[in-house]
């Protein structure tokens, strides 16, 4: 259990691939937390709503709930690395001009909505090309440290990210804080021509059926499958319950705490702490024995840390309970997506990763929707805690079937569909 993670990190990072793959992950993603940190801030300056500020998150997240599915039969047919490639120079370029325009003074709610949009759209076809080209970066033996150095990476810059935003909010303002996000995927695009990829992990297949076709096997594929299935299904559950409080931040900061742009980053920092720790952890391991019972258990923790989270008015405790938050948050995502990447077939695999890319990033939407809605009405305290105790519910579900589920993910391969 208390493993260095270093030797399974070292494995991870030894190629020149992987290491220019997560230096440029982690530039990027350093700065879309501070972006998200910045935008967050200016919904909730311009409305004084927590329904306008879960519409902004909604915005970013939503179209993975059409676009994942799409993007996942795309990054199964063409060239993954020129579609990572342009796809976050979308990101960037979205970056640029909602920086320029709330310079200018030229920004507004509605418009803030529609580019977050097109912010979300991009993202939706980056996060299946760059997951699928972790396979090409490092040996198969090695593909569970690679996806837990990845979410490592993440939250590494999950942490970086606010502590950075924090400070430029409050000195400078919300413009160049959205625009070291600019500056961050610009300096990532420009990376990754540098690496160096085999043909056979840059495509997919060639085209098997017609396009609607082969997105339409990716949901048969997993709805079929007696392990991806129901641990996916569980993950989306956990995923519209729990995850949403985190998109909601700034107006629990103000309403609960009564704090201000600084501790929202000290706050989200926290989570990043949590999920840093977590993530060593689970780097540590390099297996995925045992990846179902923590995915299936992190649940669990996180609707207890959550509900520590927002019965408490004290902010010392609120910060603890953020750490813990971030750390199942974590335990679950990683392991989820370790099994996702071993268990699913090759020519299946980047629709299986866009279906987790739309849990990971749509079900968080609708859950930040329906809480920001709720919010105007109840306050966010009561609808928060009612979405743990049904969280809660679920993790009964979940826990019901473990042990199926483990005999599917984690048994010995074999040749037929289910691997």
């Amino acid at each position: 259990m208390f493993r260095s993670p270093f030797g399974a990190l070292s494995r991870a990072l030894a190629t020149r691939n992987a290491r220019i793959f997560f230096g440029a992950s982690l530039t990027s993603w350093t700065g879309l937390w501070m972006h998200r940190i910045a935008v967050a801030w200016l919904a909730w300056e311009m409305t004084r709503s927590a329904l306008w500020v879960g519409l902004v998150a909604f915005s970013d997240l939503a179209p993975a709930a059409v676009i994942s599915p799409i993007a996942g039969a795309v990054a199964d047919r063409l060239d993954r690395l020129k579609l990572a490639t342009i796809s976050q120079a979308v990101i960037g370029i979205e970056a640029a001009a909602v920086a320029t325009l709330v310079a200018t003074d030229n920004i507004s709610i509605g418009l803030l909505v529609a580019l977050e949009l097109c912010s979300g759209t991009a993202a939706s076809f980056a996060q299946p090309a760059r997951q699928t080209l972790m396979s090409g970066i490092v040996p198969r033996a090695d593909l569970p440290a690679a996806v837990a150095c990845n979410s490592l990476v993440f939250n590494v810059a999950r942490f970086i990210g606010p502590a950075l935003a924090g400070p430029v909010i409050a000195v400078f303002g919300v413009a160049p804080a959205i625009a070291c996000n600019a500056l961050a995927y610009g300096s990532a695009v420009l990376t990754m021509p540098m690496l160096r990829v085999d043909p056979a992990h840059r495509r997919g297949h060639p085209a098997t059926a017609s396009f609607i076709g082969e997105v339409r096997e990716g949901f048969l594929y997993v709805a079929r499958h007696p392990g991806l299935g129901p641990l996916l299904a569980y993950a989306a559950s956990i995923g519209v319950m729990l995850r949403c409080v985190q998109e909601l931040l700034p107006p629990f900061v103000e309403r609960n705490f009564g704090r201000g742009a600084e501790s929202l980053a000290l706050l989200t920092a926290c989570f990043g702490i949590g999920a840093l720790v977590a993530g060593f952890w689970l780097a540590a391991r390099g297996r995925t024995a045992g990846a179902t019972r923590i995915a299936i258990r992190a649940g669990m923790l996180q609707a207890v840390a959550t509900i520590g989270f927002v019965a408490t008015g004290w902010f010392p405790v609120g910060l603890v309970c953020a750490a813990l938050i971030g750390a199942s948050a974590s335990l679950h995502g990683i392991s989820v997506q370790q099994l996702a990447q071993t268990a699913a077939d090759p020519a299946m695999r980047g629709r299986v990763l866009a279906l987790w890319g739309m849990i990971t990033r749509a079900c968080p939407a609708l859950g930040a929707l329906l809480l920001g809605a709720s919010g105007e009405v109840f306050g966010l305290r009561w609808p928060t805690l009612a979405f743990c105790a049904l969280a809660l519910a679920i993790y009964a579900w979940g826990y019901a079937r473990q042990h199926r589920i483990e005999a599917v993910l984690e048994g010995p391969p074999d040749d037929g569909e289910n691997r």
